[in-house]
């Protein structure tokens, strides 16, 4: 199966796996170990990946943080008839929050094809033809035939070897290795890759427990069979191939603490929308009526008015004297001009 899948991507990607032969035959020129050149290009490819990394871990970090959401549409959606509005009203609710149901898995899914890659360049370093006098030569295909990688190659009859193994092994046979002790450091190749892959998502999970938030189930249930799937492929590939999946775990279990640390994996900083409350679903018996609106507040004060004047009081009149009564006011006199006031100055000439 192997054989097949990587047949037809050396068909297609010979190209690619041309650059990533001279790659590791020019790091290997500059340091002349397998090992250390598988690592070198283990970091470069890293180095590619990460934004990738940290985009993913960010949208499984806000995954986590819409579980209470995606368990109160489960609980309304019940039943199979209801399957599709709930797939329908869960891909609603990831777009408008942001998220990635499978943003968890997504950094070791993306290694699949530099897995591939990779075992087709390590096939290709140690492949071996028979000559005409029936004897297995070593004949390196996609790198240079200038390069020291080549000459080595050339020498050793395709042997890889480094760390006192030959990477181009797999753990199977055991026949290939002489013996069961000799073929002991493979298969611990293969339980260190696992492991570690265990590692980084219990770190992920530390984190989200942490937050109080939990883990999509979905992603829990990815987290525990790719291991075991990417297990079987460890057994079935050569070792330096292991050695590659060995390295890019550990630094991506680097990259996600100094995420953690700094707060790169927050999503809020990043573009990415959080609910501040519950999610209302439309047509749920738990939802509430609409508040009345308060009346806005004026933004702009009016200008005061002046204060109305008060009217003129009317002049307090004495309180009558005991047993009497009140005085009528005495009229004003009268002009002179009037006809009363001239008769009157006449009665006192005479």
């Amino acid at each position: 199966m192997m054989s097949s899948i990587t047949h037809f991507f050396g068909q297609v990607f010979s190209p690619i796996f041309t650059a990533i032969a001279w790659l590791l035959a020019f790091l290997y020129g500059i340091v002349p170990n397998y090992a250390v050149a598988i690592v070198l290009l283990t970091i470069i490819i890293m180095g590619v990946l990460t934004p990738l990394t940290v985009k993913s871990t960010r949208s499984m970090m806000a995954m986590q943080k819409v579980q209470p959401e995606i368990k109160k549409l489960q609980q309304k959606y019940r039943g199979a008839e209801n399957r599709q509005v709930l797939n329908e009203e869960l891909m609603r609710l990831y777009r408008e929050q942001g998220v990635n149901p499978l943003g968890g898995c997504l950094p070791m899914l993306l290694q699949t094809p530099f897995l591939i890659v990779l075992y087709e360049v390590i096939k290709g370093l140690s492949n071996t033809v028979t000559n005409k006098a029936g004897h297995l030569v070593s004949d390196p295909r996609y790198i240079p035939h200038s390069s020291k990688m080549y000459d080595n190659l050339i020498h050793s009859g395709g042997h890889i070897n480094s760390l006192g193994l030959d990477l181009s092994l797999r753990p199977f046979p055991i026949s290939a290795h002489g013996s069961w002790v000799a073929a002991l450091p493979f298969f611990a190749f293969v339980v260190a890759a696992v492991l570690l892959q265990y590692f980084q998502m219990a770190q992920i999970n530390r984190r989200a427990l942490a937050a109080g938030q939990q883990m999509p189930s979905q992603t829990q249930m990815m987290q525990r069979f790719m291991p075991i799937i990417f297990a079987y492929i460890y057994l079935v590939i050569p070792a330096a191939v292991v050695l590659y999946m060995i390295v890019s775990t550990i630094i991506r279990i680097i990259t996600q603490d100094i995420m953690f640390r700094t707060g790169v994996s927050d999503p809020r900083r990043h573009g990415i929308a959080q609910a501040k409350g519950p999610v209302e679903i439309p047509g749920s018996a738990e939802e509430k009526p609409a508040a009345t609106p308060a009346p806005a507040k004026a933004t702009a004060k009016a200008p005061a008015k002046a204060p109305a004047k008060a009217p003129a009081k009317a002049p307090a009149r004495r309180p009558p004297a005991r047993g009497g009564t009140t005085n009528p006011p005495k009229p004003s006199p009268r002009p002179q001009s009037h006809p009363r006031a001239r008769d009157k100055r006449k009665r006192k000439a005479r």
